[in-house]
């Protein structure tokens, strides 16, 4: 006992003094394992080396009715009876002191106490000791402490309350066991699977010192496997020491835990006529608690101990009774909830409702392992056909987020349904299965549902569905049976619009057309609508270029999934919102999005679509940043087969040759031809998705194919104009002739007008790179250039390694000798801090604040709170005269 060393000075002094002829009396006490039976063993071992007679004995539960039990046994070794009284023993004691040692003490019979009690009155006249080692566990009370409070002489009267071990305590049983100082982590492993309790650690430490290992970090995970099985060991015989009134407490304390207030859980364990506060203080002695506030809770590990020793129904009975209890008592719906998960099903009208809610909250909470439990306990309770269908599609939303594959064959199954009162549930099913990426499954699904259609708006919906799979997989309904009738070319429902929109989108044609059904799709709230039509919305406006609605479609859509039960989806929406502000250039919040839609896919992931988009986009993020590195890890890394067949595998292709074209342009062509065949063969010609053929006709360029160049530029060119969106048109324009180093500005000029009307992206910048490069070659207007390298340089401060930033630091190191060496800044400008610098800079080139807050991702109340700062650092009343200071500036 290397811990209790405070203690046994104490004992050794008092044994020390009864040796002297003084007399004394000893408890010690504390929960189970806390050493004190062991204490006073080791003190019953010393006595006889002080020249003491000792005299033993160990109460029992099973003879604490026994009169007298205890005494006998003590008097056992003297060969005298009880019923003579404490005088023969007060006469043995004045030949040769006394210790009587007493183990157990807490089940003593009250007639025993008594003779020991009349034996201390009178031990003034003889050297006699009792020491009594036991817990507060007995029920109903605890007589054996009023041994040391009886005793005539205060000084001779000591109380010993062991407690549990500290951080320093189990250091110096760890050096004391395993002959080593132990390493922090492993002291600490040792403490913590301990429970704090001597007993189980001197045990565990014992062991694992037997198996020859020593306490250092690495062997933590072999300790804790011996200290577990040692707790349990524990738990099992304080358990089987305890009375039945502390043990029925006990597995209250661990169904409810912390559900119910104390006195209910009185109440229910059928001890509501014992004294409140004596029951807490047995439950606090067992030491099986982990908290004694306002009401106590079990550990977890005695908790399950306690509960293994019922039958399956007595324990479904208590669960029950405690629902009921909890329920009345205003507990939450998760509370009561998790109470009816282990009861049985009873006729209660309120019980479903109560699990079904207790999802949601769950949900909510992100615990989607639990709301899958309350829902399938709820399908256990008497529902009707409507309700058991709804709880089965919730059930099914939950298990596709923890067991992806049960969750679809419940899908499967709601989707092959033909009740007219399941309609809804149908059309939510086949949603839910397209969001989780069974895209054939549910198209199927879709199709052969249409027959059994129970109105126009169902049937409506189920085309709807099929084709916001893939718009413009047409082999798709030629295969399915019956065959999937083709959308109409202008939708009259909005359910219908989003697909036909993004249909129109990936084709390239009807941009107006495509946004007015985008906009009408995406107008209703986000509750009455289905999630893959209204992306297909989303997805539509932002090649429309509409990118501030798509975002704000985007944010709403996510909000929606999340609060309904429908995060299946949630990956597929933060993927799409990802893409976006990449294209924006807001690089951050494109990073955040990708991790949250990580986190958010299910393990293992069912939605090969959404994974090898996060992919791509993630490829082309950490290039615009100039992280090629990790760029080229993720790049290199294999996919699956899945994923080959999934509609953004293209786009993958595309962020690979991306990757490969800083070495190998041979490669990254090859590529990019395979990523444009892919795109064709799906009908998504729309430049605008992905301008695979600008970019091969750049690298053909850069090696000196200009006629393979041209045609794919000139290709673009012309779907781009067929198309119409600004950006697009004004990417493929860069793109037609020569290089801008080698080409006039003009082109330049009027892509860089055109590609300005949209964000600040990676397109524009790349036009700002070309424009300033025509402009030097040109040496017309070094204005120009120098406000496109100004213009360029605030836009990628935030990543100086990325390639854009490289261009402008070039492009400055060109343009500073022309300007030569007399340049001066106004005064205050290098009072300013850069961010302050970067927005004074698109303020005098002309950019609005809601601009400027897109192009830096600030908000406008901010850009507004900088430009006030530069103007007073400046000292000029406002934008036209710091547009007026720059362009002087950039100018000399």
């Amino acid at each position: 006992m290397p811990h209790h060393g405070r203690e046994q000075h104490t004992l050794g002094l008092l044994l020390d003094g009864l040796a002297a002829g003084h007399s004394c009396v000893v408890t010690l006490t504390g929960p189970p394992g806390h050493g004190q039976d062991a204490l006073a063993r080791w003190s019953a071992r010393l006595a006889p080396s002080r020249g003491l007679r000792v005299l033993s004995a160990r109460a029992v539960h099973s003879e604490s009715g026994t009169r007298h039990g205890v005494v006998s046994q003590l008097l056992t070794g003297l060969g005298v009876s009880v019923h003579a009284g404490p005088a023969p023993v007060l006469r043995a004691a004045r030949r040769h002191p006394l210790l009587l040692v007493l183990e157990d003490a807490q089940w003593a019979d009250a007639d025993s106490l008594r003779w020991l009690l009349a034996l201390l009155r009178r031990a003034a006249n003889a050297p006699v000791g009792v020491l009594a080692s036991g817990s507060d566990t007995a029920l109903p009370g605890t007589g054996w402490r009023c041994l040391a409070p009886g005793f005539p002489d205060p000084d001779g009267a000591h109380e010993l309350v062991l407690e549990p071990l500290t951080l320093r305590d189990a250091a110096r049983t760890v050096r004391a066991v395993c002959g080593a100082e132990g390493e922090p982590e492993f002291t600490a492993a040792a403490l913590r699977t301990s429970a704090a309790i001597p007993a189980v650690l001197l045990t565990a430490l014992r062991q694992f010192a037997r198996r020859g290992h020593l306490p250092v970090a690495r062997r933590t995970a072999e300790l804790e496997a011996v200290g577990r099985a040692v707790l349990d060991d524990h738990i099992g015989r304080v358990l089987r020491g305890l009375p039945s009134e502390t043990v029925a407490a006990l597995r209250v304390l661990a169904v409810t835990d912390g559900v119910l207030d104390f006195p209910a859980v009185c109440a229910l364990a059928g001890l509501g006529h014992l004294a409140e506060a004596r029951l807490r203080t047995v439950l606090d002695a067992t030491g099986l608690l982990r908290t004694s506030g306002a009401v106590p809770r079990i550990g977890v590990e005695a908790g399950l101990r306690v509960l293994a020793g019922m039958e399956a129904s007595e324990r479904a009975v208590l669960h029950a009774a405690a629902a009921r209890l909890a329920r009345r008592a205003g507990a939450t719906d998760q509370e009561v909830g998790g109470l009816l998960l282990h009861s049985r099903p009873f006729d209660a009208p309120w019980a479903a409702p109560v699990l079904h809610r207790g999802s949601v909250a769950a949900q909510s909470a992100g615990d989607h392992v639990r709301a899958a439990a309350l829902l399938a306990r709820a399908l256990r309770e008497p529902l009707d056909e409507e309700m058991r269908a709804r709880t089965m599609l919730d059930l099914a939303a939950a298990e596709l987020l923890t067991v992806p594959q049960a969750g679809i064959r419940r899908i499967g199954a709601l989707t092959r349904t033909r009740a007219r009162a399941r309609s809804a549930v149908r059309l939510r099913a086949v949603d839910l299965g397209l969001a989780a990426g069974d895209a054939d499954g549910m198209c199927r699904a879709a199709a052969e549902a249409l027959p059994a259609a129970a109105t126009p708006e169902e049937e409506q919906a189920l085309v709807a569905l099929f084709w916001a799979a893939d718009p413009a997989d047409r082999e798709r309904a030629e295969r399915v049976v019956p065959r999937m009738p083709p959308l109409p070319a202008r939708p009259s429902c909005d359910v219908q619009a989003g697909p036909r929109a993004w249909q129109l989108a990936l084709a390239g044609e009807g941009l107006a057309t495509a946004r007015d059904l985008a906009r009408a799709a995406t107008a209703r709230p986000v509750r009455d609508t289905l999630v893959l039509p209204r992306l297909a919305a989303c997805e539509a406006l932002c090649l429309t270029g509409d990118y501030e609605e798509a975002d704000a479609a985007l944010s709403a859509l996510l909000t929606g999934v999340r609060a309904d039960g429908r995060r299946i989806a949630a990956p597929r929406v933060l993927a799409a919102r990802a893409e976006l502000n990449l294209r924006r250039g807001l690089l951050a919040a494109a990073e955040q999005d990708i991790g949250a839609a990580e986190r958010a896919m299910p393990q293992p992931s069912t939605t090969a679509a959404v994974t090898v988009q996060l992919r791509a986009v993630r490829i082309l993020v950490d290039l615009e940043r100039g992280d090629t590195a990790p760029a080229g890890t993720l790049a290199a890394e294999p996919a699956g087969e899945a994923v080959r067949h999934s509609t953004h595998w293209p786009h993958l292709l595309f962020a690979r040759a991306m990757v490969a074209a800083a070495e190998d342009r041979t490669e990254a062509v090859h590529l990019l031809r395979e990523c444009g065949r892919l795109l064709l063969h799906r009908n998504h010609v729309n430049p605008a998705l992905l301008p695979w053929r600008s970019t091969a006709a750049r690298l053909l360029r850069a090696s000196g194919r200009e006629t393979e160049a041209h045609r794919l530029a000139a290709e673009e060119l012309r779907l781009a104009r067929g198309w119409g969106e600004p950006g697009a048109v004004g990417w493929a324009e860069l793109n037609t002739g020569p290089t801008a180093a080698q080409d006039g500005p003009a082109r330049a000029r009027h892509a860089a007008g055109l590609l300005g009307r949209g964000p600040a992206g990676p397109a524009y910048q790349r036009a700002l790179a070309d424009l300033a490069a025509a402009e030097l070659r040109a040496g017309t207007n070094r204005h120009a250039a120098a406000a496109a390298v100004a213009e360029l340089r605030a836009l990628t401060a935030t990543y100086p390694r990325g390639p854009m930033a490289r261009s402008a630091r070039a492009l400055g190191a060109e343009l500073a000798p022309l300007q030569g060496p007399g340049v001066s800044r106004p005064v205050g400008w290098a009072e300013l801090s850069p961010p302050d610098a970067r927005t004074a800079t698109l303020a005098a080139h002309g950019h609005s604040n809601t601009r400027i807050a897109g192009m830096l991702s600030l908000s406008r109340r901010a850009v507004e709170l900088r430009l006030s700062r530069v103007y007073r650092t400046l000292r000029i009343a406002g934008r036209e005269e710091l547009h007026a200071l720059v362009r002087d500036m950039e100018g000399r």
